[in-house]
């Protein structure tokens, strides 16, 4: 792994064309999906490139004579909340609009396990991780280059990605605080190996994500990054300089937010977009509690809204509710609520059981140990700037979930003599 943990292409060049087809393929999902070239050269926006690699990569993993799927509860509560999905659909609200939606769960699923089954060893891993860190590094720096080219200045619309999951700015300022946390460790575990200039173009990858995050104009997403932020520096055991760099960084970040972002802190609460967004968590809690056991329906938020709430409805018509939680216990009551709640804690769980593995065998240093800390950080940053978007199925939990769990199975295969049992909760 020296080769790699140095970022030398030609080892990992060498390696990745010796890999299976599926692997291929999962890899080719993406960098279609992250970078989308099909958006930059138009030319090549002639197929659904995303599903083809999906539908591939599936037909090379069934052919695949030396796969072994590998089972953990975290695949079992997967296929449970599938099945939330699946009944909550069938007792919509509206049926066909649950239908219509059924793609926005169903292909994070297959995702997920071809992801758990491809990704099965620790040279697939780096090299799947690095495709996303270099594509999000992509968007970190035209975010940062937009932000500084336009004076650091405030715009209503923040900073837009490429067609697709990262287009809107508040989604696109979500992706940038994963960045943000998965490549500072990327960049701790990298730095011993790595010369001096690469080590440097790493650290680039965290300090354009949370320039792109200041200057997306998200407020969730900053309080997203404040609290990356503070489990980075300040959590477990405190150190000075540790505590002097969280310093420079909030400061630096205080300095560089412009005035007009401030006084949309001040304004919490009392513009209409915080109006709009507290009556649609007043009133999912209501939908989930007027239907307990599996909510409205899937994807039914909108129209049961509007049908019940019309005068509270502050814009054209009634959006998603702005709240990954209510999100979920509104379309799929208690039992989906339930099931998703256990997902994300078993992220957490099995990302500590991972380094809890590790540091049986002495390797708190080692590049599997700094990586899990950066994606339970980067989760914690999903679930706080979740708070204020609706993006209960766009990639962020779906692609980390699967992450964490390939990297803990690699790990447990890998050092299988450990007996020590790590505590349920959720911490970094």
């Amino acid at each position: 792994m020296d080769e790699f943990l140095a970022l030398k292409i030609r080892p990992m060049w060498q390696f990745f064309k010796k890999e299976h087809f599926s692997f291929w393929m999962v890899c080719g999902y993406i960098f279609f999906e992250y970078v989308r070239p099909q958006s930059i050269i138009p030319a090549l926006d002639i197929l659904p490139w995303a599903q083809l690699f999906i539908v591939l990569a599936v037909i090379g993993y069934v052919m695949d004579p030396k796969k072994k799927p590998t089972a953990n509860y975290i695949s079992v509560f997967m296929m449970l909340f599938y099945l939330s999905v699946l009944i909550s659909t069938f007792t919509a609200y509206d049926t066909d609009i649950a239908l219509a939606n059924q793609a926005n769960f169903y292909t994070w699923l297959i995702i997920y396990f071809l992801l758990i089954f491809t990704i099965n060893s620790e040279r697939r891993f780096f090299i799947f991780f690095m495709i996303i860190m270099v594509a999000s590094f992509k968007l970190s720096a035209f975010g940062a280059k937009t932000w500084a080219l336009r004076g650091f200045s405030f715009t209503s619309w923040g900073i837009k990605g490429p067609p697709g999951y990262f287009q809107n700015s508040g989604e696109y300022a979500i992706q940038m605080c994963l960045l943000f946390a998965m490549s500072w460790y990327l960049y701790l575990a990298v730095k011993p190996h790595a010369s001096k200039w690469i080590a440097r173009l790493v650290l680039l990858f965290p300090i354009t994500a949370a320039m792109s995050v200041l200057g997306a104009s998200s407020r969730g997403s900053q309080l997203a990054l404040v609290a990356q932020a503070y489990f980075i520096f300040l959590h477990g055991k405190v150190k000075i300089r540790s505590m002097v760099a969280l310093i420079v960084v909030l400061s630096a970040g205080y300095y560089l937010l412009p005035e007009e972002q401030i006084q949309r802190f001040e304004s919490i609460g009392d513009d209409r977009t915080s109006v709009q967004r507290l009556l649609y968590w007043e009133h999912g809690v209501d939908m989930l509690n007027d239907h307990p056991l599996f909510g409205v329906g899937f994807f039914n938020f909108p129209p049961y809204y509007e049908d019940h709430h019309s005068e509270d409805v502050l814009y054209a018509g009634a959006q998603l509710p702005h709240n990954i939680f209510v999100q979920m216990g509104a379309d799929l009551g208690y039992f989906g609520l339930i099931i998703y709640g256990v997902l994300i804690l078993g992220a957490f769980h099995l990302s500590r059981k991972t380094r809890t593995i590790l540091a049986h065998d002495g390797l708190e240093e080692d590049w599997k140990f700094h990586i899990s800390k950066g994606l339970s950080i980067g989760f914690i940053g999903f679930l706080v700037a979740g708070q204020f978007v609706t993006v209960g199925y766009y990639p962020f939990m779906w692609i980390q979930l699967a992450l964490i769990v390939s990297l803990f199975l690699i790990v447990k295969r890998d050092f299988s003599n450990v007996t020590k049992k790590s505590a349920l909760r959720p911490i970094a």
